[in-house]
């Protein structure tokens, strides 16, 4: 599997290079900022497409014999985005506001392949412990979550604050891998072959 992700984020590198495909990386400039009134799950799922069309615009394989995948991850909770904090004062702010209770995180994800656009969005409702200031302090000030939405991550120290979830693990590490697969598998490309077997 070759794969052109439309994103920086290591972290979604990391997960599909851990199946096997190889990833050529190509961040689009794409402004992130809502729109007037616009939903969480509409946000995150058009700032996923704009960044694959984005991308196959520029792209000299156009998405069509390679794939190419894009995602935006977000936090809500009561409604309101939390993006990536803009400093560690930040950072204290949102995990105040998220600790001892339940929020979700959305990601939109995006394929572009053979002529093809597919679009769709998972959702996994995050609970976190309750956490004392000097836990919150602690942790913001390892500068974990940094530059990540909601401004901690599942898969470091922050694991240490998620009670429990609700839905697809990965998604919260930002790329729901079943969904993506998913998604493959309706564009023509069977499980097995996304292993490399050859059937």
């Amino acid at each position: 599997m070759n794969i052109v992700l439309a994103s920086g984020s290591p972290r979604r590198r990391d997960l599909l290079e851990k199946l096997g495909w190889s990833i050529r990386v190509v961040v689009p400039e794409v402004d992130e900022r809502p729109l007037p009134s616009e939903s969480p799950e509409k946000l995150c799922m058009r700032l996923a497409g704009a960044k694959a069309a984005k991308v196959a615009q520029t792209d000299p394989y156009n998405g069509e014999s390679i794939p190419i995948v894009a995602a935006d991850t977000i936090v809500v909770v009561d409604g309101d985005v939390l993006g990536k904090p803009a400093d560690e004062s930040e950072s204290l702010v949102m995990l105040k506001r998220l600790r001892g209770r339940a929020h979700e995180v959305l990601t939109g994800i995006s394929v572009i392949w053979k002529g093809k656009s597919l679009s769709t969005m998972e959702r996994t409702v995050v609970n976190f412990r309750p956490l004392d200031d000097s836990a919150v302090q602690a942790y913001a000030a390892t500068g974990e979550g940094a530059d990540k939405a909601g401004a901690y991550a599942i898969q470091g120290k922050g694991s240490l604050l998620v009670a429990s979830i609700e839905g697809d693990y990965f998604n919260v590490v930002g790329l729901p891998l079943c969904r993506l697969s998913s998604m493959f598998e309706e564009m023509g490309l069977k499980l097995p072959l996304q292993w490399g077997a050859q059937i």
